[in-house]
């Protein structure tokens, strides 16, 4: 793993970008560019030397691709290069895994976070909104994850489109600033 990276630098948050999201039990999904936005991302990242974190989902639950010891529990290809935090979680936030994410940051002076993964209006927006309740300056990038269709209680489908909008509308200037891949990558240059 890189050394400490500068205390100023924003870190990556890299949620669960693993194989088991593959299986057909999660239905049609959104955004067909997500891992080619998030691998942009992690490029420039360990680039420059700049923060990864990189987030693994360990279900609990039997027959989940993502329990571990499954096949599907590992990263996607690409992801599992250099990076500076493997935090491991069986719930929907990264702050509620380990190690301990909000120590790892605060011991570095990191105030800025940039989240990507899978899926947009569960783990990603669920560590995205804690991470703004803990008073992080935050982007999401949208582009960057993707999610699925749900069922309604009514039984009606919600396409996975409508629901990353949905997403982007809740967090935007309240939890995080909403950008594209581009945006981010412009920004940092």
């Amino acid at each position: 793993m890189p050394s400490a990276p500068a205390a100023a630098r924003p870190a990556l948050i890299v949620v669960d970008v693993q194989g088991g999201f593959d299986d057909a039990r999660w239905g049609a999904r959104d955004n067909p560019g997500c891992e080619a936005n998030i691998l942009a991302l992690l490029q420039s990242w360990r680039d420059a030397g700049d923060p990864v974190v990189l987030v693994r989902h360990d279900s609990v639950s039997e027959g989940s691709p993502l329990r571990p010891g499954q096949p599907g529990n590992v990263f996607k290809p690409g992801i599992d290069g250099a990076h500076h935090v493997l935090v491991t979680k069986s719930v929907n936030s990264a702050f509620y895994g380990e190690p301990d994410l909000h120590a790892w940051l605060q011991e570095r002076g990191i105030t800025e976070l940039a989240i990507c993964g899978i899926q947009t209006n569960k783990c990603c927006e669920t560590t995205a909104r804690m991470a703004g309740n803990l008073g992080y300056d935050t982007t999401f990038v949208l582009d960057a994850t993707h999610t699925f269709d749900a069922v309604d209680l009514d039984g009606a489908t919600i396409p996975a489109t409508e629901l990353a909008r949905v997403t982007a509308a809740n967090l935007h200037g309240e939890f995080a600033t909403v950008r594209s891949t581009a945006e981010v990558l412009q920004g940092r240059r």
